[in-house]
């Protein structure tokens, strides 16, 4: 869809959405909770918290006021779906991003979002169908502010937001605990990342950090430099980032001879990433580098969602990553357990009973009995066992 209307198309809109307000007075039982629906299937979110009508800033320095409890929720941005999810709220959503069917934390969560309406992307949103889902409140990224506004003259409240960091994130989380009267299980959140960083903090003081190489899901040349939020995830992790003197704020392309040059101790591969570990210590280019000679070369999980991202689970990669650079001040058991605890806390979900489903219908990817997946596989054993 074209980012501009024309006047025609705009005045065909309000009349539809005049229609479909008028509709709506009469009461909202159609494509969406109603009004008695409150909490999620990962939890109850408690009493509302918020009284009503709140004003909040979003991450645009916009004001938005929202005067009633939100019931219809619609998210165009996965971060902000997969919050909604932690926050009780699933059951709330009417709509959401295009794609949903790619995010694993969805069908483990909430699977009954894959069946709602998308709302498309940040490169190609659908304003009418958006509307059309008569929302008490939308939440999308920064990137669509100008459909905001034209959903904003419509009548319905938008929260911009850009959590592109950790800082950015829980902002984000502030803001749309505040919206929609879920400020208790936010600050919730907001604790057990807290509790976790001040955890390792103490673990780590004085450990020796080693390098590390963050490498994207498009390519091992591709990599994260000191402005983006994985060079953060690594130093909380007790690492240096190899790629530290890369001040882009995307991913940064290198070549190999940079890449020996850092010499990393450890290479990272992204959760997403369409290459694999083995790739990785065959290249013959990399013979030579310190993690490969070494066997320190891991990918990141993914089998819920992406950890080197800002995502609310986004701790959850820093404590992993701890385990793989100091496995004696962070032992795996200890990783696991913490993992475990947030998902079944927020999300409602085993995390070790989902990926040892997922094991018994996938063939092990080579090199996972060679520990360079740790604690995943012995999660999955060990449920295996039970369950048999």
């Amino acid at each position: 869809m074209k980012k501009r209307f024309g006047a025609t198309k705009l005045l065909s809109l309000l009349l539809v959405m005049a229609m479909l307000l008028s509709a709506g007075a009469c009461g909202k039982t159609e494509g969406g909770a109603s009004s008695d629906t409150g909490a999620s299937s990962s939890g109850d979110s408690g009493e509302n918290d918020a009284h009503y009508p709140v004003t909040v800033t979003d991450q645009a320095g916009r004001e938005v006021t929202i005067a009633e409890a939100p019931e219809r929720l619609v998210s165009g941005y996965y971060i902000s779906t997969s919050l909604l999810i932690a926050l009780g709220l699933a059951e709330k959503l009417v709509g959401i991003e295009a794609k949903a069917g790619s995010r694993p934390i969805y069908s483990l969560s909430a699977p009954a979002l894959l069946e709602l309406p998308n709302v498309g992307s940040a490169k190609e949103f659908d304003l009418e169908g958006c509307a059309a889902l008569e929302p008490d409140l939308v939440i999308l990224p920064i990137k669509l502010k100008e459909a905001a506004g034209t959903l904003e003259e419509l009548g319905f409240p938008v929260l911009l937001v850009n959590p592109e960091n950790q800082e950015l994130l829980t902002e984000t989380i502030q803001i749309i605990g505040k919206a929609t009267g879920t400020e208790s299980r936010s600050q919730a959140l907001l604790d057990f990342t807290d509790a976790q960083e001040e955890r390792l903090e103490g673990l780590l003081s004085g450990a020796e950090t080693p390098n590390v190489y963050l490498a994207g899901n498009s390519s091992l040349l591709s990599t994260a430099g000191s402005a983006m939020y994985q060079s953060d995830l690594i130093s909380r992790a007790g690492g240096i980032n190899a790629a530290a003197e890369i001040e882009d704020t995307y991913w940064a392309e290198i070549d190999y001879e940079q890449l020996l040059h850092w010499n990393p101790e450890y290479i990272i591969l992204a959760s997403d990433a369409d290459y694999t570990v083995e790739d990785v210590l065959a290249d013959p280019n990399l013979k030579d580098c310190a993690a490969v000679t070494s066997g320190n070369v891991y990918q990141m999980p993914g089998n819920a969602e992406a950890w080197d991202s800002p995502v609310p689970g986004g701790i959850l990669g820093i404590v992993w990553l701890s385990s793989i650079l100091h496995p004696d001040l962070c032992p795996e058991s200890d990783s696991a357990s913490i993992i475990e605890e947030f998902y079944e806390t927020f999300y409602g979900f085993s995390y070790s009973e989902s990926h040892a489903q997922s094991s018994r219908n996938l063939p092990l990817r080579p090199g996972l009995e060679s520990g360079r997946y740790p604690f995943v596989i012995a999660y999955a054993r060990q449920s295996i066992r039970h369950a048999v």
